[in-house]
Formats: C-alpha cells, sequence, structure tokens
C-alpha cells in the first residue's frame, strides 16, 4: 500500500453482559452468557465469562445491562471498556 491509502478500521469486538460487581475504583466486572448447544447431547447450555470492564466515572451499578468494547491492556487483566448502558437495574 502506498503512503496515501489508509488501511481501513478493524472492527471493534463488542459483548453485551450484565455487571456482577462494581467494588474496584473505576472497574466493573461483567459477565457475558451465552447460548451452546451440548456437543453429545445436543441440549442447549448456558456458558458465561466474566470480563473486567473499564468505568471512568464509576457510573454503573450492579444488575446493569451494559456494552463492552475491547481495547488496550488498560492493567493486567483488564482491556475492555464500557460503551453505554442498555439497561439500568429495577429497583425494588
Amino acid at each position: 500500500m502506498s503512503e496515501t491509502q489508509t488501511q481501513p478500521a478493524k472492527r471493534q469486538r463488542t459483548l453485551v453482559g450484565k455487571v456482577v460487581s462494581n467494588k474496584m475504583d473505576k472497574t466493573v466486572v461483567v459477565s457475558v452468557e451465552r447460548r451452546v448447544k451440548h456437543p453429545v447431547y445436543g441440549k442447549i447450555v448456558i456458558r458465561s465469562n466474566k470480563y473486567k470492564a473499564h468505568d471512568e466515572a464509576n457510573q454503573y451499578n450492579e444488575g446493569d445491562t451494559v456494552e463492552i468494547a475491547e481495547g488496550r491492556p488498560i492493567s493486567r487483566d483488564k482491556s475492555w471498556s464500557v460503551v453505554r448502558l442498555l439497561e439500568a437495574a429495577r429497583v425494588i
């Protein structure tokens, strides 16, 4: 490629999950669930992973549904950032 041409922007990976902890400063733990078919029995099973995501303003609470995006590493095990709030937790 020549210097005048620019490479297309790399597509950023995003996930949707629920905040399960906000006890750390500027960090939330987001649990992302996915539905997978069991390889032998064929039943749909729910698998989940937890991701630590950067929350600059400490504005997200437990139970909120948020969208997170992958980025450069911020700390040893935090390379995701919260993009936006999809649904606030319902307070009973």
